[in-house]
């Protein structure tokens, strides 16, 4: 028994400093260009609240794009200052004050770039030394279509190297905060890293849901054990999922039924108000 003592407290001390798999979060993609009509914050809030509802254990979540693609880089929605090339710094603040009432409802939000060529590791430190003091803010948020790419949405396949690097430089923030990284293509994604990482599919032009669920179903089994997530709701599927009487509640369960490492759950912004419609 004296034995068996010190490995039972190593096991113990692994998994406790092994993160488990994050909470189901369910709600929005947020850009400025997405939504017809500007909505203010508190509209977000309720679309969060409104999705997270739908599905058991599920609490309000966004991703809220802070760095739009702009010429060959980026374009950051805040002031800052910084020497690196491709990166714009905005002359207003756009996101604190939705940042601020997240705080106060609960909603978590990952904050995303559209980089092209600007420096990865001089975003995530200028958006998290910015924002970091945000309860709500969980991570930071990569889409690959836009890495190191500006003329069209395929960017450039994410190393290994590069995932470790960037993994460790938004964990230096934080050690609670995660990076995700964004495609339709698992070729895109790391070969083998995985740590602190969240691999989220934003795949469309689906002939109908069962593909959808096809495609997405392969997604999770390629990074099982690794979190995944799902951004659904495009204009391309509109055709298919307008038939359903609830496209969000439908869509999203059948997939956490399908994939059980499903950790993110988001409708886009391109069709947020037909189907979350602003409450009176």
């Amino acid at each position: 028994m004296k034995r068996l003592l010190p490995l039972v407290i190593l096991s113990l001390l692994l998994a406790a400093c092994t993160p488990g798999k994050p909470a189901l979060g369910a709600g929005f993609r947020f850009s400025t260009y997405g939504v017809p009509q500007k909505q203010e914050p508190e509209y977000w809030v309720s679309v969060g609240e409104r999705m997270a509802a739908k599905f058991e254990g599920a609490s309000p979540q966004g991703i809220w794009i802070v760095g739009n693609l702009y010429d060959r880089g980026v374009y950051l929605s805040f002031p800052c200052q910084t020497d690196a090339p491709d990166i714009l710094c905005g002359p207003i603040d756009m996101n604190e004050t939705a940042l601020t009432l997240f705080d106060a409802r609960g909603v978590k939000v990952w904050l995303q770039v559209e980089s092209g060529n600007g420096d990865m590791l001089e975003l995530i430190d200028l958006v998290l030394s910015r924002y970091g003091q945000h309860e709500s803010v969980i991570g930071f948020g990569v889409d690959v279509e836009w890495y190191k790419s500006s003329d069209n949405p395929l960017g450039v396949p994410v190393s290994d190297e590069e995932a470790e690097e960037w993994s460790q430089a938004v964990r230096a923030h934080s050690p609670e905060y995660r990076l995700f990284l964004k495609h339709w293509d698992p070729a895109w994604m790391p070969p083998a890293y995985r740590n602190g990482i969240v691999f989220i599919n934003d795949g469309q032009e689906f002939d109908n849901f069962d593909a959808m669920r096809t495609s997405f179903t392969a997604w999770g089994k390629h990074f099982a054990p690794a979190p995944v997530g799902y951004q659904f709701g495009y204009l391309s599927d509109r055709p298919w999922w307008i038939k359903m009487d609830d496209p969000a509640g439908q869509i999203g369960q059948a997939l956490l039924d399908a994939i059980p490492n499903t950790v993110s759950l988001f409708w886009v912004d391109f069709t947020v108000l037909q189907v979350f419609p602003p409450e009176s």
